[in-house]
């Protein structure tokens, strides 16, 4: 069954989420969406993955982004502990947390913070700062500039001065439209275009919110040698955000981590649904087969 739930973080920030609950004694996977995103990231793979016989599947929008609406302070911290109250609230002790792109560097976050909480990670394009390419690694360097606009923004938030209004985000519609354009030719990759669009994304996102997010994207990496989880990494072979070469590795001096290279720009989800389903299924299995 696929509930949507909410809760309410320690702050009053309220944090909309939806629970796939398989059974009472089901393991519990996250899956954490990207910048600018929400939790229908992850429609399309909940609906079509065996994972739900057996995975009670939590699927949460980020603070700031989607339903989780929050024009206060925002970042890493402040997502780390909404995750752990996540896991609270639903009496998961531990947890696999998977994520794309934004929703892979806060899994890496989390379980540098709190290994005791973590049974594994599923990365889907990680970002690590080393490995930034194109025009992220220019916002990398503009990081200080982007934390005063957000500043900025919140200010004028708390004087009340804020869209009332968001333009809705449905990305399994969209991932099926582009996939349908891709199938076309060249006019698909125009159309992929808009996953990276700033002004698509400041039109379902807060701005303050979008700017606290651009920033920890492009934020410090974890040490990954010290993450002893089990890590299942998804790399896209013609990323312009990042060098697939630095990922690999950065991602290579974890303990425990298997790789898999996938033909896509960085939105596997969206470009390789089936191989990535595919791929995050058979290394589940392997690993959780109890």
């Amino acid at each position: 069954m696929d509930t949507l739930r909410s809760l309410t973080a320690a702050d009053g920030a309220a944090i909309a989420y939806r629970r796939w609950q398989a059974g009472a004694a089901a393991g519990v996977l996250v899956l954490l969406h990207g910048l600018a995103s929400n939790m229908s990231r992850w429609s399309e793979f909940v609906a079509r993955t065996n994972l739900k016989d057996h995975w009670n599947i939590l699927r949460p929008d980020l603070r700031g982004q989607g339903g989780s609406v929050w024009r206060g302070r925002i970042g890493m911290a402040e997502w780390c502990a909404d995750l752990g109250a996540l896991l609270s609230a639903e009496g998961a002790e531990r947890a696999v947390i998977g994520g794309h792109c934004l929703g892979a560097n806060i899994a890496l976050e989390f379980a540098a913070r709190h290994p005791q909480r973590v049974a594994g990670l599923v990365l889907i394009e990680p970002m690590p700062r080393a490995a930034l390419s194109g025009a992220l690694r220019t916002v990398a360097r503009l990081r200080p500039l982007l934390a005063g606009l957000a500043g900025f923004a919140r200010g004028l938030n708390a004087l009340g001065l804020h869209r009332r209004r968001l333009a809705p985000l449905d990305l399994e519609l969209l991932d099926r439209e582009t996939r349908a354009a891709l199938a076309q030719g060249a006019a698909g990759e125009a159309l992929l275009e808009r996953y990276a669009s700033p002004l698509l994304d400041l039109r379902t996102t807060p701005s303050a919110a979008y700017l606290q997010a651009l920033a920890a994207t492009t934020g410090r990496s974890p040490q990954i040698a010290a993450i002893r989880a089990p890590i299942l990494a998804l790399v896209s072979a013609r990323s312009t955000f990042t060098d697939a070469a630095r990922t690999r590795g950065y991602l290579a001096a974890a303990p425990d981590c298997t790789i898999e290279q996938l033909d896509a720009r960085h939105w596997i989800p969206t470009e390789q649904p089936d191989a990535m389903r595919a791929a995050i299924e058979r290394w589940m299995g392997r690993r959780y087969a109890a």
